[in-house]
């Protein structure tokens, strides 16, 4: 059994930063953010292939978020700058200990974290 653990979320003013980490017990293969605010459906947020360190983003958060890891440390981190009000969410780490065609799509992974609470206020 995978273990996903968040940390780093929190109140941010609009215009600021939060960096989210997420912690697997094991090494694996992709792994993914991925946010629901109030009210709506779970989205995307960015993904990273472990091996080649292939990145994807959504596109409300390219030129905003960074997605990295640490190999040897099997963690990922979500670098969120420039945050906005509609960032606010519980934002969800995903992994998948085994290759997945699409970085993008929630029903691809076979782990998650509980969630860390990002809100941004105005």
């Amino acid at each position: 059994q995978v273990q996903l653990v968040e940390s780093g979320g929190g109140l941010v003013q609009a215009g600021g930063s939060l960096r989210l980490s997420c912690a697997a017990s094991v090494s694996t293969y992709v792994m993914g953010w991925f946010r629901r605010a109030p009210g709506k459906e779970r989205e995307f947020v960015a993904g990273i292939r472990w091996s080649a360190g292939s990145t994807y983003y959504a596109d409300s958060v390219k030129g905003r978020f960074t997605i990295s890891r640490d190999n040897a440390k099997n963690l990922v981190y979500l670098q969120m700058n420039s945050l906005k009000p509609e960032d606010t969410a519980d934002y969800y780490c995903a992994a998948s200990t085994y290759y997945r065609s699409r970085a993008d799509d929630p029903v691809q992974y076979d782990y998650w974290g509980q969630g860390t609470q990002v809100t941004v206020s105005s």
